[in-house]
């Protein structure tokens, strides 16, 4: 089928609605809305017509405004207050200037949908700085209405996570598919984070899509999702859903990754409770300023728990060698490091403060190691006041122990 055929078949087309569930109300807060023709063969996605860059921009925007004026129609009709998800490309939005949308906004409005009920959603704004700067004043323009901006964000790469901060979206949509038979990319992780703190920072909310089983559920409940997507919870189809049809589901979910997490933040207490006891009275038995013999019996101390360890003062200037566990199971001195400093790391200085006050060492977040790229967490202790211990665990020890 080719554009041609689509068409001229505009009386064939129609929407169909995929459930989007809020993590709060475990409700059905919306529904993207995605194209659909009728063939001889049966309901065919219009996936690949939007996606065609060589249909003609004026097609695009023609079918694409038919399908949402009947996705409108449709929840006037059902609805019960939720929003509509109306997928558009950055090219699509830039033809025009927007002013096809910025039209049908009106006519929806008229009809007496509330501009709050409408999110677009943006996807390939990888583009060029002057139009992205158009593009970030249409949306501006669309936010000003009260209408809701989200921007799609795939893959495992860092790139465009700058384009979506100067776009300040109300939503960022996180792609979990690749995930579906893999493990944790570490790469993916960070990307992750990147985007939680960047959500954190201008105010925008994660919503997880992609979602297939409950594993995929479970990383976008402990990542800070907000609103959730996929099979899982609904695949695309012509009918709206009771508001209530996942929240038996969700809740019973949701109390197992609760039991779960409870479970293991009390285990991580512990384990840093532990270490604290053990530092405690070895510290008292180690020679003061001989720094290197210190970080090497606390390192010991601790066995197949630590991989690493350093002194830094409360400036974060190293005063010790790297003690590091060599890759033949043996432990050496890495002179290189002494002098350097670590005050620009994230949270130093204010894991320093509250160790001087609080006298009590301090257990890392799991973050990936600049050196071996591996996830790792640090346990922080306070020496005197004015120097500081750090010793890193490898995520084997964490993982034997469900402290990851």
């Amino acid at each position: 089928m080719d554009a041609l055929d689509v068409m001229g078949k505009k009386e064939e087309i129609f929407p169909y609605f995929q459930p989007i569930v809020s993590a709060d109300k475990q409700q059905i807060i919306g529904y993207e809305v995605l194209g659909r023709i009728r063939t001889e063969e049966g309901v065919d996605s219009l996936g690949f017509f939007f996606q065609d860059q060589s249909i003609p921009e004026e097609y695009i925007l023609e079918i694409d405004s038919h399908i949402r004026s009947q996705a409108i129609d449709i929840l006037l009709e059902r609805g019960n207050g939720q929003s509509l998800f109306f997928n558009s490309s950055a090219r699509h939005l830039l033809y025009d200037h927007g002013e096809t949308f910025t039209n049908d906004l009106e006519e929806y409005a008229n009809k007496g949908i509330a501009y709050e009920q409408i999110v677009i959603e943006v996807s390939d704004y990888d583009i060029e700085d002057e139009a992205l700067q158009t593009l970030q004043h249409i949306l501006t323009y669309y936010k000003s209405l009260g209408v809701q901006v989200a921007v799609s964000h795939a893959g495992n790469t860092m790139s465009n996570i700058e384009k979506i901060a100067i776009l300040n979206p109300n939503i960022i949509k996180v792609g979990l598919l690749n995930l579906k038979d893999k493990g944790m990319p570490p790469e993916y992780r960070e990307v992750l984070y990147a985007l939680s703190m960047l959500g954190r920072k201008i105010g925008s909310t994660l919503l997880f899509e992609g979602i297939e089983g409950v594993g995929q559920l479970k990383y976008a409940w402990e990542n800070g999702g907000r609103y959730y997507q996929g099979y899982y919870l609904g695949k695309p189809g012509a009918d709206y859903l009771d508001v209530n049809q996942y929240k038996s589901l969700l809740t019973n979910e949701f109390q197992h990754f609760i039991t779960h997490e409870r479970k293991r933040l009390l285990s991580l207490y512990e384990l840093s409770q532990d270490f604290n006891r053990h530092l405690q009275q070895h510290i008292k038995r180690s020679r003061q300023n001989d720094w290197n013999t210190m970080v090497a019996e606390a390192a010991h101390s601790l066995g197949e728990a630590c991989f690493r360890g350093y002194i830094c003062d409360e400036d974060g200037h190293q005063v010790s060698s790297n003690y590091y566990r060599n890759g033949e199971g043996g432990w050496e001195f890495q002179p290189e490091y002494e002098g350097d400093n670590w005050s620009w790391r994230p949270y130093f200085l204010e894991n320093i403060v509250r160790m001087k006050h609080e006298k009590v060492g301090i257990l890392s977040d799991l973050y990936s190691d600049i050196e071996t790229n591996e996830l790792i967490r640090t346990y922080s202790y306070p020496i005197n006041e004015s120097y500081y211990l750090f010793l890193d665990i490898p995520y084997l020890y964490l993982y034997e122990r469900d402290d990851y």
